[in-house]
């Protein structure tokens, strides 16, 4: 572990990334040869999902829902666990409040029995589903980016031990973004004027958890947060606060605010009059959907995720194959974060014996423990899950060893009418490209 900041060891990018391939399988290969003579019967194994499948964020839900399906697919193609096979449940979480959410669950463990949730992200419920999900003692493993999660599960290991987060906490969005600007800073390729970054900050927890702590990291990195300002969600309306941000004329402009749709409006109404300002937006240029909205506006935007799929082999190979099943306008990177979920669990499942149904709670708890015991090659890296938390840790804003901790990674749009417009230029050793100016500069 380590501070952020900290130089980083060289790398050989060629000899890791092959390395990295080994895992190309996805552990459809492990899985069957642990199913293999040890066939159970019984009838098939409910995995419940609550995802928003209506609303703002069904752009993601659908793709969560996918993801879960073409797992669940696969391993039943490769015996299932132990010869059980899976039959995913989905629940609409539709706006994702926490009354939505915690009924969501409540009917997946109450009516159908689900002997593990395998989610997306409920960004709103901010913990309320854990309480029902603990009481059934089931596991219960999401993308929900919550610093709360590491708070909740710290106040009673005990009651929560089969909740996993599978990304790091949105904290270390905003811990990372300093860090990042500075990689850049220091390698020639971007001048600033100024150390100015403007805040522009979404009304939800997620946003204001990450506006804080890029607001607390800025001065350790040399830079200052010279303007905040809180808007609403949602909303397709900028021009005030854009008005604000320009008279500042900031280095970077930093929006934590991250449904797609919203975001292409800001950056197209920013192009109108722009300024010598870096943009970046949290998570929603990664969907294609921002860049086919904004159209050659996008191009020069920086964004971030810690559940980006690799440009690497097993990334690819990803990717490759999702678009084969759901064509080449589905979004891939959400989808892989509950596939890749769902062979973690069945992994740590089988190893255990078979599935808990709810109420099995010394079943789980053998499962849980071999999510901890076992790491996961995904598509987006390692997927492994510190202890005192049940959480992942980012690379290398925490862990600076890329193989126990998930890549925090900075992506710029390269080509809005690419399949894939964002392009990875940090951290090595996955990078794919490097940084450049963006057009609107003068």
């Amino acid at each position: 572990m380590s501070k952020a900041g900290l130089p980083l060891p060289s790398f050989n990018r060629r000899r890791f990334l092959s390395t990295s391939a080994a895992g190309a399988a996805f552990g459809g290969t492990l899985l069957a040869s642990l199913n293999e003579g040890k066939a159970q019967s019984g009838d098939p194994i409910p995995i419940g999902q609550m995802v928003s499948l209506t609303g703002p964020l069904a752009v993601d839900g659908i793709e969560h829902k996918n993801g879960l399906d073409m797992a669940c697919e696969e391993i039943n193609a490769a015996g299932g666990i132990l010869g059980r096979m899976l039959e995913p449940v989905t629940v609409d979480s539709k706006n994702q409040t926490a009354e939505e959410v915690t009924a969501a669950a409540r009917l997946l463990i109450d009516r159908n029995g689900v002997h593990a949730i395998i989610n997306g992200y409920n960004v709103g419920a901010n913990q309320a589903e854990y309480d029902p999900i603990a009481d059934a003692g089931i596991i219960y493993i999401h993308y929900n980016t919550s610093i709360g999660h590491h708070e909740v599960f710290k106040s009673d290991p005990e009651r929560y031990f089969g909740i996993f987060m599978a990304d790091p906490a949105e904290y270390y969005y905003g811990v990372g973004l300093p860090v990042m600007l500075d990689r850049i800073r220091k390698a020639g390729v971007w001048k600033p004027e100024n150390n100015k970054i403007a805040l522009v900050t979404g009304s939800l927890p997620y946003s204001i958890v990450i506006s804080n702590a890029i607001r607390d990291t800025a001065p350790k990195f040399g830079f200052e947060v010279s303007f905040e300002e809180v808007v609403p969600v949602p909303t397709t309306e900028w021009g005030a606060v854009l008005n604000k941000v320009r008279a500042e004329a900031p280095a970077v402009i930093a929006n934590t605010h991250f449904f797609p749709g919203d975001l292409a409006q800001c950056q197209v109404q920013f192009v109108q009059q722009p300024t010598n300002s870096l943009f970046y937006y949290q998570y929603g240029p990664l969907l294609k959907a921002f860049s086919d909205i904004a159209g050659e506006a996008a191009r020069g935007v920086l964004t971030s995720s810690v559940i980006g799929i690799l440009p690497d082999e097993i990334g690819n190979e990803f990717r490759k194959a999702y678009w084969a099943k759901f064509g080449p306008k589905a979004e891939a990177d959400p989808g892989a974060s509950t596939y890749s979920e769902a062979y973690h669990f069945a992994i740590a499942a089988a190893l255990a014996g078979g599935t808990g149904e709810p109420g099995n709670v010394e079943q789980n708890r053998r499962i849980a423990a071999n999510l901890k015991r076992f790491s996961y090659r995904a598509p987006f890296g390692m997927l492994r899950y510190a202890p005192e938390f049940n959480a992942a840790l980012p690379y290398p804003t925490v862990s600076l060893d890329p193989s126990i901790a998930m890549p925090h990674l900075l992506y710029q749009i390269k080509d809005p009418t690419a399949d894939v417009p964002k392009k990875l230029i940090y951290p090595e050793p996955y990078n794919e490209t490097e940084f450049e100016t963006p057009p609107w500069f003068k």
